[in-house]
């Protein structure tokens, strides 16, 4: 625990360094000058040390191509005309001074993407006895970077921070890497990007206006985007809506609501690929997302127009042609079985229990014509004439028929014979009107069932392509 004493010894010690640092400052700046580089030979190049470090990424904004940044950057470099002894002045080895009181290398970063144009911030040097000058400053970096979204949202980017003098060339002021990457120990993780490395590497560059080199040190931010926002946010939806567009084919036809739901997902599709569009940049390049949605909306379309093809199939009415053999046998014979469609009633054991009772009413109907020329008038009639044969001879019989009361009963069978004929013609052909309407129809719901199953796996396959083309 510090006493009193040590106290008082302390703030005279304090103050006598401070009495030192006062008169090393003005003896240092006596004779000095900010203007030049301060190297005792001008033919040799003064030695800069740059190290930078990544603290935050503030924002990166794809549709303008621009990187914004919290860097700390570090550059040290040695004063020829800034040095002292530290024993002539009470063993004061550093001192903290003005960065604007020394001479600073004119390092600038090269793709720099701001308006305003002012280097980092004045902030104090470390100066040590030896001449050796450490600045230390903050800046914030509006960079251009290059943004490819054609894996968007698996995308991961690259952006260059180039730093080198603006006017020094090689000769004068040569650059070095203070690390072989850029600094991490302090970055602050970002909600969208994740920061995979910050490699440096040094380029020597000889410009077309001097002969001249030119050195600059280039970091490059690695970048992968945290893709689970946008997977909960975008693609699942699309993933799910997707998947409405086969059960449309599953609606019944009789519901009117088949066309609506097609119209309704392509209008939420297109939703979903407007609001990619605002926030990519315009490129050639189509993001992944992109083509998903391209890919799904064109299903989508596909799957309404094949939808208003079955639907008219579905409502032929009475005026459609009959069904083709080869229809019959390949959609209602085997389609239907391996769709598993069947009519009410049938299941997977009696499918062909539709032609049993087809066959059963031939048979029916059949025995009702027999039974009314058997059991009608015109049957009695026919025995009442044998049994007339045969009490009467053919002579007596003939003209018992001839009577006038016979032959209106004879008329009167007649008529009633073609009229209960007539009833039945027509109920022959209503059934196979019926029949006729009741095949298209199967036939437009094997067809929805068909394309149901078809494009299923077609959402399904897509988005496993999708999925699997992401880095």
């Amino acid at each position: 625990m510090l006493t009193d004493d040590h106290l008082c010894l302390l703030s005279v010690i304090q103050s006598a360094q401070g009495h030192y640092a006062q008169k090393l400052l003005n003896d240092l700046m006596e004779n000095y000058s900010s203007a030049l580089r301060p190297v005792d030979d001008t033919d040799r190049a003064l030695n800069v040390t740059l190290q930078v470090t990544l603290s935050q990424i503030k924002d990166m904004d794809e549709r303008n191509q621009v990187l914004i940044a919290y860097l700390w950057i570090r550059q040290t470099w040695h004063d020829a005309y800034l040095k002292w002894n530290k024993e002539d002045y009470d063993g004061l080895d550093v001192i903290h001074i003005p960065s604007s009181l020394v001479w600073r290398p004119d390092l600038v970063l090269y793709n720099k993407a701001d308006d305003d144009f002012s280097g980092p911030m004045d902030t104090n040097v470390r100066l040590r006895y030896n001449g050796e000058i450490t600045w230390d400053a903050p800046a914030i970096t509006k960079s251009s970077c290059v943004v490819d979204v054609s894996y968007f949202p698996f995308d991961s980017q690259e952006c260059n921070l180039t730093f080198g003098s603006w006017t020094y060339n090689g000769n004068q002021v040569d650059i070095f890497m203070g690390m072989d990457s850029g600094d991490l120990s302090d970055f602050v993780e970002n909600v969208e990007w994740e920061c995979r490395g910050m490699p440096a590497t040094k380029n020597v560059i000889m410009y077309g206006c001097c002969s001249d080199p030119y050195p600059d040190i280039t970091y490059t931010v690695l970048l992968q985007r945290r893709s689970s926002f946008y997977i909960f946010n975008l693609l699942l939806p699309c993933f799910l809506i997707s998947f409405l567009a086969p059960l449309g084919f599953y609606l019944p036809a009789d519901s009117g609501e088949k066309v609506s739901l097609g119209v309704t997902v392509l209008l939420a599709l297109t939703v979903f690929q407007l609001m990619v569009a605002e926030s990519m940049p315009p490129s050639e390049s189509v993001p992944l997302i992109g083509k998903y949605y391209i890919a799904t909306m064109t299903m989508v379309t596909a799957s309404t127009s094949l939808t208003i093809f079955i639907m008219n199939i579905h409502f032929c009415g009475v005026e459609a042609k009959p069904v083709p053999h080869w229809a019959k046998v390949l959609i209602i014979d085997y389609m239907s079985k391996i769709c598993f469609v069947y009519e009410v009633g049938e299941n997977c054991a009696s499918a062909s229990s539709s032609s049993s009772r087809s066959t059963q009413d031939e048979v029916r109907h059949q025995q009702f014509n027999t039974h009314i020329h058997s059991n009608g008038k015109p049957g009695r009639q026919s025995s009442r004439e044998d049994r007339h044969s045969d009490k009467y001879p053919r002579s007596q019989s003939s003209k018992l028929q001839q009577h006038p009361r016979v032959q209106h009963h004879i008329t009167r069978d007649e008529s009633l014979v073609r009229n209960v004929e007539y009833i039945a013609n027509c109920f022959r052909e209503q059934r196979a009107t019926c029949a006729k309407g009741a095949e298209w129809k199967k036939i437009a719901k094997v067809m929805d069932r068909f394309f149901m199953w078809i494009f299923f796996i077609m959402v399904f396959l897509m988005s496993i392509l999708i999925i699997g083309k992401a880095p």
